[in-house]
């Protein structure tokens, strides 16, 4: 497993034919493309930055993509009924959202914890929704899907470092993306009846 330092990395990486996988992965639009990634780009010899830079990149393809249909979708919002209540709906759930966090506040942290709780799509939606723009809703939401980022690739890295098993590790931490959430709702539900007597 050759590991090259990094200046090697970054000047050559546009001849690395390593790097184009890692890129696809993290394009997959669930997150399960994020351990798949981190354990090949780890296996490639990939250097973290150069790993967390392509996750960003996939942000930005990301963003240039969704963008247009976000933009299409608003517009349709105010000619089409259905679509409208759709959008209603919309910011009714990301109201919702907002109290987890903040209370009624759709500040800067709030809609990075909306992207990093949730998803990037549904951060940008809710950045839109509060009136932010095409580069700042953007940030917030990638700023939040970093940070997931961050915490998924170390827990791979982390359990790998003990399982030595890509699959074993992959599966962990797939099966913790789905459970972890679902038990702190479920403790949030057990907690909040108490919490107001």
């Amino acid at each position: 497993m050759p590991h090259f330092p990094l200046s090697r990395q970054i000047f050559g990486l546009a001849q690395s034919p390593s790097i184009i996988p890692v890129l696809k992965l993290f394009l997959l639009p669930v997150g399960g493309g994020i351990p798949a990634g981190v354990l090949l780009a780890r296996a490639q010899g990939l250097a973290w930055p150069i790993t967390t830079g392509l996750y960003l990149v996939s942000d930005v393809v990301l963003a240039l993509a969704f963008e247009p249909f976000l933009r299409l979708l608003a517009a349709l919002g105010r000619k089409i009924p259905l679509l409208a209540r759709l959008g209603a709906a919309l910011k009714a759930g990301t109201a919702r959202s907002v109290a987890h966090f903040s209370g009624t506040s759709t500040g800067p942290l709030t809609l990075v914890m909306i992207a990093f709780g949730v998803d990037p799509m549904t951060g940008r939606a809710s950045a839109l929704a509060a009136g932010h723009g095409f580069f700042t809703g953007w940030a917030f939401a990638i700023a939040g899907d970093m940070l997931y980022f961050a915490v998924i690739a170390l827990t791979t890295l982390r359990l790998n470092s003990y399982f030595r098993d890509p699959n074993t590790t992959m599966l962990i931490v797939l099966g913790g993306m789905f459970v972890v959430p679902m038990l702190v709702r479920y403790v949030r539900s057990r907690r909040a009846p108490h919490s107001i007597c």
